[in-house]
């Protein structure tokens, strides 16, 4: 995750107090969680296709990056709150 923050870093620069909200405000959709929540208990139990492990990875991949994007903006917004 250390490389992700660091890669990300120059996003922060970018943000407005409206997309920073938006970040930490972010949230998958029912449908998404709904499809995560299935493949994390297939993949707990050893039951993954090859497809669903790749869509698996691509989740966490995913959650990984906007976790690291809802961290940045909150570290903005703390940082600009008398903006």
């Amino acid at each position: 995750m250390a490389v992700l923050d660091e890669i990300l870093e120059p996003v922060a620069h970018a943000f407005s107090r409206e997309v920073a909200q938006a970040l930490v405000n972010l949230r998958a959709g029912e449908a998404a969680q709904a499809r995560i929540a299935d493949l994390a208990a297939k993949c707990n139990e050893g039951l993954l296709t090859p497809a669903e492990k790749a869509d698996y990875e691509s989740f966490v991949q995913a959650v990984d990056v906007i976790s690291v994007l809802q961290g940045k903006a909150r570290v903005w917004l703390a940082h600009h709150r008398a903006a």
